[in-house]
């Protein structure tokens, strides 16, 4: 199963990409995370450092594929996760794209993608465009991280249009959205009303998360030595669960930028009043 996670920059995809795979491989799963941003630290959390990218490796050797072993570019992070970092291209320069292609084509060279029971994609990029788009085009399912705010979810309507279009030529599904450290979730309810989507799960607002990127460690290896965080490990286990399903996915249709504009401010400068109540239904309660 090949996923492929979005969302809005600095929304917590990665984190939220690093616990997920965690917990599949908690689920006895060999997983293989591809972390797809020239920051390339994707996968500092399972690691606990930065790892060498494909592209400085390939650069390394001449781009001689041959010359290039698993071991110089997969690293076996927490839980057994194994990490690779596609890199990127020169700032202003190249196609982000490219890269992607350049990584798959590399780990299909060594075999790599016949070892694991999940590979997932992080991917940056919060319109999605063509070149950082190209995970999906080998993708099983999209999974969209937002939160309650405007931003995240007019990203997440971009990443929706990107998935309809994918869908047209590959079995591409979007699995659903994930709501990030969030105390609301009424925006998001609303768009979900809007854009026929599941929602996989929703974390509250919990300070650990954060903390976890900081440190360079997942919740489930901060939970080793603090058990109170064993609940938030329980909501990527729940993903996990979801995914593992096999669930049918959509293919969604995304909104108009200008209606899903209206429609989300419109939510708060006309806030729907409670309809006053007849004669009959005041009776009623008076009765109870």
């Amino acid at each position: 199963m090949k996923l492929a996670v979005y969302g809005k920059g600095g929304i917590g995809k990665s984190t939220t990409s690093c616990n997920i795979s965690t917990a599949l491989a908690k689920r006895g799963k060999k997983v293989l995370q591809i972390g797809c941003d020239p920051k390339h630290d994707s996968t500092f959390t399972l690691t606990g450092f930065l790892i060498p990218t494909i592209i400085d490796t390939l650069q390394a050797k001449d781009y001689h594929y041959e010359d290039v072993w698993p071991e110089d570019v997969i690293y076996t992070g927490y839980a057994g996760v194994d990490c690779v970092e596609a890199g990127g291209p020169p700032a202003g320069a190249g196609c982000g794209g490219y890269v992607v292609g350049e990584t798959v084509k590399l780990l299909k060279e060594l075999n790599a993608f016949d070892e694991y029971d999940v590979i997932l994609f992080d991917v940056l990029g919060d319109v999605v465009c063509g070149g950082f788009a190209a995970p999906l085009n080998y993708a099983d399912y999209c999974i969209i991280v937002t939160d309650n705010g405007f931003d995240a979810l007019f990203a997440a309507n971009r990443i929706a249009a990107s998935v309809r279009e994918k869908a047209r030529t590959h079995p591409l599904r979007l699995a659903g959205l994930i709501g990030n450290r969030t105390s609301k979730r009424d925006l998001i309810d609303k768009y979900v009303e809007s854009v026929p989507m599941p929602v996989l799960e929703v974390l509250p607002l919990i300070e650990d998360i954060r903390v976890s990127r900081v440190k360079g460690k997942t919740l489930f290896e901060m939970a080793e030595s603090d058990p109170s965080l064993n609940y938030v490990c329980d909501y990527y286990l729940n993903i996990a669960d979801q995914l593992l399903a096999l669930p049918e996915g959509v293919v969604p249709n995304d909104a108009p930028d200008r209606d899903l504009f209206a429609l989300l401010s419109d939510f708060y400068l006309n806030p729907t009043k409670q309809a006053p109540k007849t004669e009959e239904e005041e009776l009623d309660l008076m009765m109870v």
